[in-house]
């Protein structure tokens, strides 16, 4: 499909965007897509060296470093974020978040923890606070959950119910802006090409796994990352319900009951001994985060 540029730059001038996990992948290409299209970007994320990159290619866009597990630190840099862009929001987009390996039975306990923490409480915690600044006509909330939300492999557990609660948050956030007239979606990606699928796959484990016959191309196919900043792009115009990317991402959803017995049985084959490498395997989150304790 080719990008109408012109349509969707008329459409995002001049809106009024804040973006979580912006320092890398998708949040900052989506930063610079947004600004490139006349749109007003914030940026909120963990590393401030790669923050303050993006933000100067966003035309010194304003940016804070943010824990989104930090629920106060959260809502400061919501409002500073809304005053920075002129008194208010348009557009907030849910995106930081983690993922890392973990076998249910023997897996990193600690995994799942930080995975809710980030992926749903972070997702939460932003939502909660951009939500009053969102509540107008044209005020639109996404919250970026995964295909991993709907269709679930192995290794994925902590990943995939995380993503899971996501999309469960932005399928309740739509009905309850509703009567303000504003909108909320939630975004479901397949594998895009950025540094957190690249660490993801990054081990012994995947490895094993992309290797196992008919199970490589199910969960080895990565899509360049533009097709996902398109897709962002198009549904954030059109404050879409749903953006998905690839596109046949949009055609496994519905069917997504069907889906899962498929998926079950292509990994099968040497799944036993992915499994045990799994469970002797040392990993760390994609994004390196703050210790709670520090």
């Amino acid at each position: 499909m080719i990008l109408d540029s012109s349509r969707w730059t008329a459409t995002l001038a001049g809106r009024r965007v804040l973006i979580t996990g912006a320092a890398r992948g998708i949040g900052a290409a989506l930063a610079v897509r947004l600004h490139e299209r006349g749109a007003r970007v914030a940026l909120a994320g963990l590393e401030p060296d790669h923050l303050a990159s993006v933000a100067a290619t966003c035309g010194s866009a304003p940016w804070w470093t943010c824990d989104v597990t930090d629920r106060d630190r959260v809502s400061e840099v919501v409002d500073s974020a809304a005053d920075a862009l002129g008194g208010g929001l348009d557009v907030v987009v849910a995106n930081a978040g983690v993922a890392a390996q973990m076998p249910v039975i023997g897996g990193d306990p600690s995994v799942l923890e930080q995975s809710l923490r980030v992926n749903v409480l972070g997702v939460h915690n932003t939502l909660r606070a951009a939500g009053p600044h969102i509540s107008h006509e044209r005020g639109y909330a996404l919250a970026v959950a995964s295909l991993a939300a709907a269709v679930h492999a192995p290794l994925l557990g902590a990943y995939s119910a995380s993503k899971a609660a996501v999309e469960a948050l932005g399928n309740t956030l739509r009905v309850e802006l509703r009567p303000w007239g504003a909108r909320a979606g939630v975004a479901y990606f397949a594998e895009l090409d950025t540094d957190m699928t690249r660490r993801g796959f990054d081990t012994e484990a995947a490895n094993a796994l992309v290797n196992s016959g008919r199970a490589s191309s199910l969960v080895s196919t990565v899509t360049p990352l533009r097709v996902g900043i398109d897709a962002l792009e198009r549904g954030i115009a059109r404050r879409s319900k749903r953006i998905v990317a690839p596109w046949w991402v949009g055609g496994v959803l519905p069917v997504r009951m069907a889906a899962q017995p498929v998926v079950d049985r292509v990994v099968q084959r040497r799944l036993r001994e992915t499994l045990e490498i799994a469970r002797k395997e040392h990993v760390e989150l994609t994004t390196p985060q703050p210790d709670p304790h520090g």
